[in-house]
């Protein structure tokens, strides 16, 4: 299996979603379905059923968390320096518009754009990546071409 590349701060909301998930939510939905089932009748008991269905959704979350942090390739931003690249923080600026907008470029389970958190694989990612500031980028998106400059490059 490849490897998964993640930042520290990403491997470790991982972590913490994934033991929650075992000591709390996983404990108060098994103690849901038991009160449920002294309910009565199982075919026809919702309260059962919606238990069943969320206890379906938790063990499937703490199965994706666990095969994706046995996968994870914890880099330190940190330590890197020089052109963009995974964990840089990226500060562009739209040519067209003048709209300013900074993002870390992050691993995908770890990815937020409303955070400012860039998915490597995403289109602007790639384009980014290997590029030094002052240099142009295009970018094609659902929306069309779109030019950006790349205005400061960080590493924290």
């Amino acid at each position: 299996m490849e490897k998964i590349p993640m930042t520290r701060a990403g491997f470790a909301a991982l972590d913490a979603e994934l033991k929650s998930l075992k000591s709390v939510d996983r404990p108060a939905i098994i103690r849901a379905i038991a009160e449920a089932r002294e309910h009565g009748d199982l075919s026809e008991n919702a309260e059962y059923h919606s238990a069943r269905e969320k206890q379906s959704f938790i063990e499937g979350r703490i199965k994706e968390l666990e095969s994706v942090i046995s996968l994870a390739n914890v880099i330190d931003p940190s330590t890197l320096s020089g052109p963009i690249k995974f964990g840089a923080t990226v500060t562009i600026v739209d040519e067209d518009t003048d709209e300013e907008k900074t993002y870390q470029i992050v691993g995908e389970p770890e990815a937020d754009l409303e955070k400012g958190l860039l998915n490597i694989k995403s289109p602007i990612a790639r384009a980014l990546i290997g590029k030094d500031a002052g240099d142009s980028i295009e970018v094609r998106t659902p929306g069309g071409e779109k030019s950006y400059e790349v205005l400061s490059i960080k590493y924290v």
